[in-house]
């Protein structure tokens, strides 16, 4: 299956870094480009088996769920439903301990993997996914990485 990564360091502890990563709302929406509108399906906060309705920004809605949640060092997720083009969708993020030029903070590292349907368009579908994928991911984390020095959303975690 495709896989598609990014990471960042930013100077925040672990245990903010991860906060940070599972707002919701405003402050969610403040940071983070990818994502349209996003709520927690009977569920007051994120846990593992709790369900999420995500609508992105460019248009595709998919409902997921948390196969993992240890804070503050990683989420995992899996799409339940979603867009026609995916087979199966994935991700998951680690947040690591790290420290930079003498500055104490946390490398952030998401992970996606991805199949493409019907099979006989993976040929061509999954190289596109890898570049418009990859590009939407690296942005969020970049975005990601600015909220971490945010004084609003730093101050709602």
């Amino acid at each position: 299956m495709p896989q598609v990564t990014a990471e960042t360091w930013v100077p925040v502890a672990t245990q903010t870094a991860f906060a940070v990563s599972q707002t919701t709302g405003e402050v969610r929406l403040r940071w983070d480009p990818f994502i349209r509108h996003q709520q927690l399906i009977d569920a007051e906060r994120p846990a593992k088996g709790v369900r999420t309705l995500t609508r992105a920004r460019v248009g595709p809605r998919m409902v997921s769920e948390y196969v993992s949640y240890r804070p503050p060092t990683s989420v995992g997720m899996t799409m339940v439903s979603g867009p026609w083009f995916f087979d199966s969708f994935g991700g998951g993020w680690r947040f690591v301990p790290e420290t930079r030029d003498g500055v104490a903070g946390t490398r952030a590292v998401w992970k996606y993997t991805y199949s493409v349907r019907p099979s006989w368009l993976r040929m061509v579908a999954e190289p596109i996914g890898q570049w418009l994928l990859g590009r939407e991911i690296r942005a969020r984390i970049d975005a990601f990485a600015r909220a971490c020095e945010d004084p609003v959303v730093l101050g709602a975690v």
